[in-house]
């Protein structure tokens, strides 16, 4: 056949979450509510930071990126997961299947890095305030944010190019409702154990690793203003509280799916569950809740909707 490793697989079975027609339409009715609260939610931190001048600071412009990134990373699979709830046979093509896996990794390792870059300014801006304006100026925010871009599509095709042109000939079942690098790795007619280490290093221990630098990070930015003053401890900790729950959500499920020995499949998807889909329509709700200027933009911004809606 002609693919493009010439291997005789032309597409991967991927697993079912219900078997029930009632446990379809509930599913279906979950995955859809949380994909628009995703959409919407995400796109309207983007479109306020966008069209207030007030929020074109590094912290807002970083966060604006943080929502397009998880908007990017749910749509990698959760449309997919909704299509496949009522197919009998549930199979994604050989091409498909390569797309979604360097998709998954390019959002997935820009996402790592941008908040490596969030947690930068919060240190920043916390511990070196009259320095602020001038180490994370506009031209400076913009060079992390394309850093993170080009780390993560390096990071996704350290991956993929190994992948791509392995030979997959015998057994097609994923295991699981998307497709990622070490379940498909396990489906090659060879052996593959060098290529799991990599993958392993390349996305579970570098998570693991990222994970406890940033919160190591954290504790000493709030040991920073314990020293200086405690009475900005509280408003700290409240600030980076945000920071650190993002953290914990992005990187718990990472490090269990891609380091954990003893994967099974009912925690698999949980975790996947959390990654693609409670994650990225919990970001807006922790950031936009517990930040006043960014509630405060958004009343402005439907404010301006709602009047431009009655003049027409």
């Amino acid at each position: 056949m002609n693919q493009v490793n010439d291997s005789e697989v032309t597409e991967f079975v991927l697993l079912g979450l219900a078997q029930s027609l009632e446990m379809q339409f509930f599913l279906l009715l979950f995955f859809s509510l949380f994909y628009v609260g995703i959409i919407l939610g995400n796109l309207f931190i983007m479109l306020t930071v966008i069209f207030d001048p007030h929020l074109h600071s590094p912290m807002y412009i970083l966060l604006a990126n943080l929502s397009l990134i998880d908007l990017s990373l749910s749509s990698t699979t959760v449309p997919r997961l909704i299509y496949d709830l009522f197919t009998d046979c549930k199979v994604i093509s050989f091409h498909n299947c390569m797309i979604q896996m360097f998709f998954i990794h390019v959002t997935g390792g820009v996402e790592m890095v941008l908040l490596i870059v969030m947690a930068y300014d919060r240190y920043t801006a916390i511990c070196k305030p009259l320095h602020y304006l001038t180490i994370m100026n506009p031209k400076m925010c913009m060079l992390l944010v394309v850093a993170a871009w080009v780390i993560g599509v390096t990071h996704a095709m350290s991956q993929f190019v190994f992948v791509i042109n392995l030979p997959f000939c015998g057994p097609n079942n994923v295991g699981t409702f998307y497709c990622d690098f070490p379940r498909v790795i396990k489906l090659a007619c060879m052996d593959t154990y060098g290529l799991e280490f990599v993958v392993t290093a390349n996305s579970g221990f570098i998570s693991m690793g990222t994970f406890f630098f940033l919160i190591v990070s954290y504790v000493f930015i709030l040991v920073t203003v314990r020293r200086h003053s405690s009475n900005d401890l509280s408003k700290a900790f409240f600030t980076l509280s945000a920071h650190m729950t993002v953290v914990v959500l992005f990187f718990a499920p990472c490090i269990f799916l891609y380091v954990w020995p003893f994967p099974t499949k009912s925690l698999d998807k949980f975790f996947a569950f959390v990654n693609f889909v409670v994650t990225p329509v919990l970001n807006p709700a922790i950031y936009t809740l517990r930040n006043k200027d960014m509630k405060v933009a958004m009343r402005r911004l439907s404010q301006q909707i709602l009047n431009s809606r009655e003049m027409t």
